[in-house]
């Protein structure tokens, strides 16, 4: 992803020990890179999803009505929140066939062609879907996530921007422009997508995440902590959280904590760079 510009506003800590701008221009780059895999539309797999039972349900009621679209598109649905795309997209297909303004179609075939890394395909479907509906925000959102996740933050932007016009109570939406915002070092106005994002899902430690990386940038060392130690609390199983709470006992001098901290983020994911990063310059505490 393009690199980050903050201020020198950012450069150091309160207290003890400065922390280099490059370093915190790092995690926020690595924010927008990790939180976009659990925020986004990205479907989680479920293998119970395309279990020969529930499968097998579902044909019976596509056998039932072979000419409903909606079927078809349950059931490939089912496949693709099973990891099964190669069926989602022959089900999706045929859906589309029978009902070629199945604008929610488009947006479902759009997701499983983004996780299959069809990129261009899946903002073909994106489109298609709000050429039938442009007030459908789910095609808004996962355009908008293509988008970013292509270094395309202006187009982004507005796919977002225009999804939260029309009132989507979807809190990625928010989260995603929060994270353009943060990239173009408008902390502020992130804080507040970010904010938003929380109140619309209070269980997701991603916006947390988000939100503390932003006042890290402003140098609110207090506020980012709580915001990291609450993402925590939400899912421990995040590198990025841990990381992201050893940064900031780094910043205060506390290089054992911060090693701790960085070294449960390794154990987590031993491929994320701010973690390992980490743990290298404060190597030796804890």
């Amino acid at each position: 992803m393009p690199d980050i510009f903050l201020s020198t506003r950012g450069l150091y800590a309160r207290g003890a020990r400065a922390v280099p701008l490059m370093i915190i221009g790092a995690m926020l780059t690595m924010s927008g890179c990790a939180t976009s895999n659990t925020s986004d539309a990205v479907i989680q797999i479920d293998k119970a999803q395309s279990s020969e039972q529930n499968i097998s349900s579902l044909t019976s009621v596509i056998n039932a009505n072979p000419r409903d679209p909606e079927g078809y598109n349950v059931r490939g649905s089912a496949y693709g929140r099973g990891g099964d795309f190669k069926r989602a997209l022959a089900d999706f297909n045929t859906a589309l066939q029978l009902n070629p303004k199945f604008y929610q179609a488009y947006a479902n075939r759009a997701l499983v062609y983004r996780n299959m890394g069809q990129q261009q395909q899946a903002v073909q479907d994106y489109t298609a879907a709000l050429q039938i509906n442009p007030n459908y925000d789910v095609a808004l959102i996962g355009r908008g996530n293509v988008y970013r996740t292509a270094g395309q933050d202006d187009a982004a932007f507005n796919d977002f921007s225009k999804a939260i016009q029309l009132g989507t109570t979807d809190g990625r939406a928010y989260h995603n422009r929060g994270l353009i915002y943060q990239k173009r070092n408008q902390q502020d106005k992130a804080i507040d997508d970010f904010s938003k994002a929380i109140s619309l899902s209070p269980n997701s430690p991603e916006p947390y995440n988000g939100r503390g990386i932003s006042y890290i940038a402003l140098n609110d060392d207090d506020n980012a902590f709580a915001d990291f130690n609450h993402a925590i609390e939400l899912n421990g199983n995040l590198a990025e959280s841990w990381a992201n709470q050893a940064l900031v006992y780094e910043r205060r001098g506390d290089k054992a904590k911060a090693a701790r901290s960085y070294r449960h983020a390794v154990g987590l994911d031993p491929k994320y760079q701010p973690a390992k990063d980490g743990l290298a310059r404060v190597s030796g505490a804890g």
